[in-house]
């Protein structure tokens, strides 16, 4: 005979996602992977949040700093990348071993 599941209860914040965000990273420096972990949602959350986090925060007089991605391989630095998210593979030597982009506000 099976247990009725207990119901899931959410984790219970006191400030908003973003909030939690900005005041993580006002003065270090993380991942996308670190600030998942932390804040306790998925990857793809954290990029969406951090592109309406760097609209909204550039009219504040903050701006979302990003340290780019990098190839492990070869060194070539993704620049010129728009997007947050970390890229497929390296355009030089098309190698998969690229680091994460970094993120802090300044």
């Amino acid at each position: 005979m099976k247990r009725p599941k207990k119901p899931a209860v959410p984790f219970e914040r006191i400030e908003t996602i973003r909030q939690a965000m900005i005041s993580l990273l006002t003065g270090q420096t993380l991942s996308a992977r670190e600030i998942s972990g932390i804040v306790r949602i998925s990857e793809k959350e954290v990029y969406e949040h951090l592109g309406h986090i760097r609209k909204g925060r550039h009219k504040a007089g903050h701006q979302i700093v990003v340290t780019p991605a990098e190839c492990r391989e070869c060194g070539f630095v993704f620049k010129k990348r728009d997007r947050l998210k970390k890229p497929g593979k390296c355009p030089i030597c098309h190698s998969e071993t690229i680091t994460e982009p970094l993120f802090s506000i300044g």
